[in-house]
């Protein structure tokens, strides 16, 4: 990867693995906001679900990691642990769902006892007109 030079003219390199917009890209979005404006909208979305799926991960798309080192060692072992550092990651957010599944659970359970206490309260109190 090269350094990027700007220039008035313009930048010499792309941002990060993004594909540039096609002709057909362009107009289907320009003629989703003349037709209806959530289909422009649509298409927005699609080019950046699209880019972010086929780029390199976000850690590598910004800050002092986007930068290549053009030492290919270097860059394999920067691959690798940013490829560990997101499994990990996942594994976290994984426990972290089951921790707020537990935590439902247990509301779910003190809801149910505090309804139950009162429709055992209610239950024990004499009706009036009875």
């Amino acid at each position: 990867m090269s350094r990027c030079s700007f220039s008035f003219q313009g930048s010499a390199c792309r941002m990060g693995d993004r594909q540039p917009w096609r002709g057909w890209e362009i107009a289907a979005m320009v003629l989703g906001f003349i037709v209806f404006w959530p289909l422009g909208l649509a298409m927005l979305i699609y080019k950046k679900v699209r880019d972010r799926a086929s780029a390199r991960p976000v850690a590598l798309r910004f800050g002092p990691l986007s930068r290549d080192t053009g030492n290919v060692a270097f860059e394999a072992y920067k691959a690798d642990e940013i490829r560990r550092l997101e499994e990990e990651r996942r594994r976290l957010a994984a426990e972290q769902g089951a921790f707020e599944d537990f935590l439902y659970d247990l509301k779910r359970a003190k809801d149910r006892e505090e309804f139950d206490a009162f429709i055992a309260r209610r239950a024990a109190q004499p009706r009036p007109g009875a």
